[in-house]
């Protein structure tokens, strides 16, 4: 009986003794633990920013995000968690504070659910938990509430309080994906047009080079890629201009495009067979240019929208229903041919393959002339370092720093 009365007695101190209130080592109000997100974004997060800089060597995310405290000791251990949600997963930091009563800031660098952030075409919110421990010990714990945005919007300039703003257009890179799988296919289909019968890249001199980009404007116009402006955004923020842009199987399936999003799907067709294109950025508009050759001495110039002049697969249709064009798209096409062309084509000895060809290849002409006037006249502002509205943004360059974001199944 003596052995049972001293094991329940034992039993009740060590439940007494564990209903004890834990004494905390370490006050949170001396630790002042803090967890802030970049002013600069508005507590927005862009998701394109973050697929485009997740492929770099190092954490690209960690200006985003800081953790600030004072050390309550000597040689403290810190460990701040930051819980999973829909967009990351557990993200763990531990850093070592050397000296007790020191305040030390930290970057954590989370880690996204990158399949999830390639996902997100409508805007919302997330919050992310950040739990900070001293020496395994539970000081404090914080939360950050952000608004996500499109994985199409990306953002072009960001200011701070002061107006000042950070230049972010080089991100158009990450929308101009050489690696994506229809393109092979597109390939394959430029090929069979029959305009060239290889791709060399820079391997047959400029000439060789400009005739595989007029096969790539030929695909475009057979696709019917016309000019379809969404560029505007919801985005709240004050601070920050951002723009809608297309993916390349956006712009493939929709067969619609504005300067931008043509001007990354011609660039993505281009890089894939060895050329080197450039997205020139003004004011309220880019346009393409590239080196026709490969030491990049010499860049032609492309108005890829104006793919829209001309529709060619509804010419197509109509004289496939019809035979014949009618007398109002006949009017339309006249100022694109020659005398001997619209000769042709009026006595029946020009096919509709060959009419088609003959309007791609004017407009292509067209499409070369028609930036220069305005390229030429800007070329000291392209010069300018210090102007960021005006841009040659060199997709070979950026690509050490900028990835594609990729087509995530």
């Amino acid at each position: 009986m003596k052995r049972i009365a001293f094991a329940i007695a034992l039993c009740a101190a060590v439940l007494f003794s564990s209903c004890k209130p834990h004494t905390r080592v370490y006050d949170p109000q001396k630790v002042a633990f803090q967890a802030e997100y970049n002013t600069l974004f508005d507590n927005i997060l862009y998701p394109s920013m973050l697929l485009a800089m997740a492929n770099q060597g190092q954490n690209t995310d960690q200006s985003l995000f800081s953790v600030t405290l004072t050390s309550p000791a000597d040689h403290a251990v810190l460990r701040v968690v930051i819980d999973s949600s829909a967009l990351n997963y557990v993200t763990i930091l531990q850093e070592v504070m050397p000296s007790k009563g020191a305040s030390y800031t930290f970057s954590p660098s989370v880690k996204w659910k990158y399949d999830k952030l390639y996902a997100l075409r409508q805007p919302g919110a997330m919050d992310l938990t950040f739990t900070c421990f001293v020496n395994d010990e539970e000081v404090d714990v914080k939360n950050l509430r952000l608004n996500y945005r499109s994985v199409n919007e990306c953002p072009l300039v960001v200011r701070d309080e002061r107006g000042r703003g950070r230049d972010l257009r080089w991100l158009f890179m990450a929308y101009v994906n050489e690696d994506h799988p229809y393109i092979d296919s597109i390939l394959t289909d430029i090929l069979q047009q029959g305009l060239i019968t290889t791709f060399v890249g820079y391997q047959k001199g400029s000439t060789m080079v400009k005739k595989q980009v007029e096969a790539i404007w030929y695909y475009a116009l057979e696709r019917g890629i016309t000019y379809s402006s969404i560029s505007c955004t919801s985005n709240p923020s004050s601070r920050a201009t951002t723009q809608h842009i297309r993916f390349f199987d956006e712009v493939y399936n929709s067969r619609q495009a504005n300067c931008i999003d043509a001007c990354v799907f011609f660039a993505s067709i281009m890089r894939k067979i060895g050329l080197k294109p450039v997205i020139l950025v003004e004011p309220c508009h880019a346009y393409l240019g590239y080196y026709t050759d490969k030491s990049k001495k010499n860049m032609a110039l492309l108005e890829t929208t104006l793919t829209s002049w001309i529709n060619i697969p509804s010419i197509e249709r109509e004289y496939t229903k019809n035979g014949k064009l009618s007398p109002e798209n006949k009017a339309r096409l006249i100022k694109y041919l020659t005398p001997a062309q619209l000769k042709a084509w009026d006595e029946g000895k020009m096919t509709i393959e060959e009419l088609k060809k003959a309007l791609a290849q004017r407009l292509f002409e067209e499409a070369t002339k028609h930036p220069q006037e305005q390229y030429n006249l800007n070329k000291k502002n392209f010069a300018d370092t210090t102007l960021s509205t005006y841009q040659m943004l060199q997709v070979e360059d950026l690509r050490k720093m900028v990835q594609p974001i990729s087509m995530i199944q």
